[in-house]
């Protein structure tokens, strides 16, 4: 992780799971973290605790809502100026809502989509835009995505899945490009099974059992389990490209 060091990588979704997990280690791997959430709060919180820990990097706390692509602009605006550069972007913001697509709401399809998909999509444009404006040969991408876009579960939000297709589909596509392109920037994605956070209580909302149960019904993975992928990847000499990586719990069955 040398190599990272001073950098600056923004961490989508940064306030609260797998994506506060990923600003707190790249912050103490010595890398200028930004972090960005609608609850910036939270991201300030954890800023002051690993200045307070001694940690070499540094977090700094953006607020956006990522349904609205002028706030993903405002935020590459701000990284922009500064910072002047931007090396890695992990795209980690992602959620679901109990709507099937029989009766569920449009709403919160679309809901989906925009965090899932065109927020992805907006975020990748701007940090390669932003690497190449900076002269970053070298940078990464890593998309969050899951093991729900690799197989389809029995019972589930099939729009979320759909969304996580999508996603494993951009993925390559980016790939493509970015080679047609002739420079050297990266594309990873993290497939992950059943992780214990806040996904599936936001998800379920209105039945919190529901969500607790999901969660109590075998060993889940946890977020330092997915930083410690992303770390893998970032760690990866620079001529070597790791494309997905795929991890469930143990006790998971599909």
């Amino acid at each position: 992780m040398e190599r990272w060091q001073g950098r600056v990588a923004l961490v989508t979704g940064g306030s609260v799971g797998i994506g506060a997990a990923l600003c707190r280690e790249l912050s103490r791997q010595g890398m200028r973290v930004v972090g960005c959430a609608r609850n910036v709060q939270k991201i300030r919180e954890l800023a002051d605790e690993e200045t307070k820990r001694g940690s070499p990097g540094r977090i700094h706390a953006i607020k956006c809502d990522l349904t609205q692509e002028s706030e993903i602009l405002s935020m590459f605006d701000e990284i922009r100026q500064t910072f002047g550069r931007l090396d890695v972007c992990i795209n980690n913001a992602g959620l679901s809502h109990d709507a099937s697509l029989l009766d569920g709401i449009t709403s919160e399809w679309k809901n989906m989509i925009d965090v899932n998909v065109l927020a992805l999509c907006i975020c990748t444009r701007e940090a390669v835009k932003l690497m190449k404006e900076a002269g970053v040969d070298d940078g990464q991408i890593i998309h969050i995505s899951s093991m729900s876009g690799h197989r389809i579960p029995e019972m589930t939000s099939f729009m979320y899945v759909g969304t996580k297709f999508m996603v494993r589909a951009l993925t390559e596509g980016l790939r493509r490009e970015l080679k047609a392109d002739g420079n050297h920037i990266r594309v990873a994605s993290i497939s992950p099974g059943l992780v214990e956070t806040e996904f599936e209580y936001r998800c379920f909302k209105n039945d919190p059992d529901t969500a607790k149960s999901i969660y109590t019904s075998i060993k889940c993975l946890e977020p330092e389990d997915i930083v410690q992928s992303a770390l893998y990847i970032l760690a990866a000499p620079p001529r070597v490209e790791v494309h997905d990586i795929l991890l469930r719990p143990l006790e998971q069955k599909v």
